[in-house]
């Protein structure tokens, strides 16, 4: 059976040289080789291309190829194609050498040159900032001031920059202004991994392509919508960062809020370019940022403490490594936000997130109303549950609607009944990293699935005001979810102020 295309293109893209800055570290090795790999396979990288990497750590091309031949073993999520491999690994080259220094830039402008005549390409360059957030303004400084990021009317210079953008709204905006004093925001690709899930991109289709769901999209039918990013893994090695950090800038500033505006837009004009971003945008620009006793009534913050997962035991969130032992970092959010437009007007969006939680997924409910009538009497109807619809992002993709339906037999005996659909079965499906369709739309200058800065800005508006709260008044309470459960009970009860409760639902295989 023939593999799915992972993209929705059957066109290589743009001939171009591959710049990955931090191509020594994790992201490079896990998942930017294997989903440029996988580009290859599917004849969706360009056929003349080269890949230079960036790093502090010494290294040489040789060394370099040798490295990234052992990675892909490991972290390949198809077979590898020996011939195909070879010619990846003789077209990737590296220079190592300080981000602060001009010298670095102007040895990687050297060989940029060498290697455009070495494989005859075009002046086409995609620069990856896979590197700490704190490089990512003077690196794109440094490329300016080198002159690498120049265009011409033949060539583009694009670059690629991972989250977090900013680390509250005035370093995002300072971050901005230093980035586009060297390139045009035409340039800029702000990456979020989430949106190259299929499921994610999937909204979309589902929403504006089904004439029978987008006539009931909006508060006249539907109640509430949750959405939720749970995981059953800890900060593991990366506690020097997420304490800086936490849940809400790590998940909900970005992913969660992103996720949001996809669930939540207006039909765009098109399904490409600005159109789509223009109507996320408006979604944000909707959610009033709250008030300090707004963040208060609709916010809960919680910190795990130890408990069991999988049946073993997990140390609680103060006592992993790099983790200041009187941390207040939150490793878990839930909240409620309003879209003040007329489509979405009183109903509550929830969203949560959080670290050692019962199960790892990512789902999106939608929770419609109660019919009006009990055609069935009141104790009948009271069994029912109403009508929801979930869209599975991860660990399974797929979709569920629950419906009901009279049982077998005499009389009325009705039974709430899931309708599951998995993306298995569609056959089958090439393994991805998430990162394929992100990295062959920059090669197309396709941004549709890219934040534009006024999406970021707009959602660290909402964000910020809660951790200016947050900041000001500690948690007396930390930790107050073990580890294994669905986080802290002031959760629920966020949720039970409207009538609703969480739902955590497994797709059928």
């Amino acid at each position: 059976m023939a593999t799915k295309p992972l993209t929705g293109h059957d066109t290589p893209g743009d001939s171009c040289t591959i710049v990955i800055f931090g191509a020594s570290g994790d992201l490079t090795k896990r998942k930017l080789l294997p989903a440029l790999y996988n580009l290859k396979a599917l004849k969706l990288l360009p056929e003349n291309f080269a890949v230079i990497g960036v790093a502090v750590t010494d290294s040489n091309d040789e060394m370099f190829r040798s490295q990234i031949t052992s990675d892909i073993k490991q972290f390949a999520t198809r077979p590898v194609d020996q011939a195909e491999w070879d010619d990846f690994a003789k077209r990737s080259y590296y220079i190592s050498g300080d981000f602060n220094s001009p010298d670095t830039f102007a040895h990687l402008g050297a060989k940029i040159e060498d290697v455009r005549k070495t494989w005859n390409l075009p002046g086409n360059v995609l620069f990856y900032l896979a590197i700490s957030p704190s490089f990512f303004g003077k690196v794109v400084e440094q490329l300016g001031n080198a002159g690498l990021t120049k265009e011409t009317p033949d060539t583009w210079r694009r670059i690629i920059i991972e989250k977090p953008f900013g680390h509250d709204l005035q370093s995002a905006r300072d971050l901005n202004t230093q980035i586009t004093s060297h390139v045009q925001e035409s340039q800029i690709y702000r990456i979020d991994h989430y949106l190259g899930k299929e499921t994610v991109q999937n909204i979309m289709v589902f929403r504006f392509g089904n004439s029978v769901f987008e006539p009931i999209w909006n508060r006249r039918y539907i109640d509430y919508v949750q959405i939720t990013v749970a995981e059953q893994l800890g900060v593991e090695l990366r506690g020097g960062y997420y304490d800086h950090s936490g849940v809400t800038r790590d998940m909900v500033q970005n992913h969660i809020l992103s996720v949001l505006s996809l669930v939540a837009m207006e039909p765009p004009a098109s399904i490409s370019g600005d159109s789509v971003r223009n109507e996320k945008v408006k979604v944000l620009e909707a959610i009033r940022p709250m008030e300090p006793e707004e963040v208060l009534a609709n916010t809960v913050r919680g910190q795990y403490g130890a408990g069991l997962i999988g049946g073993k035991n997990v140390p609680a969130y103060r006592s992993e490594p790099d983790v200041n032992p009187a941390s207040n970092t939150e490793t878990f959010v839930a909240m409620k936000l309003n879209v003040e437009n007329w489509r979405w007007a009183d109903v509550p969006f929830f969203i949560r997130s959080g670290k050692r939680l019962a199960a790892h997924t990512t789902q999106i409910v939608i929770g419609f109303k109660r019919t009006p009538l009990l055609l069935f009497g009141k104790e009948v109807q009271d069994d029912f549950m109403p009508n929801r619809l979930v869209i599975h992002v991860q660990p399974d993709e797929g979709i569920t609607m629950d419906i009901h339906a009279k049982r077998p037999g005499p009389g009325i005996s009705i039974a709430n009944v899931p309708l599951d659909f998995s993306y298995n079965e569609f056959g089958e499906s090439t393994a991805a990293t998430g990162y394929e369709t992100l990295l062959y739309d920059c090669m197309i200058g396709d941004m549709t699935l890219f934040h534009r800065y006024d999406s970021v800005d707009a959602s660290w508006r909402i964000v910020n005001p809660i951790l200016d709260v947050w900041q000001a008044l500690h948690p007396r309470d930390f930790p107050n979810y073990a580890s294994g459960t669905w986080g802290p009970e002031a959760s629920d009860r966020l949720v039970a102020k409207t009538g609703h409760a969480w739902h955590h639902y497994e797709l059928k295989k």
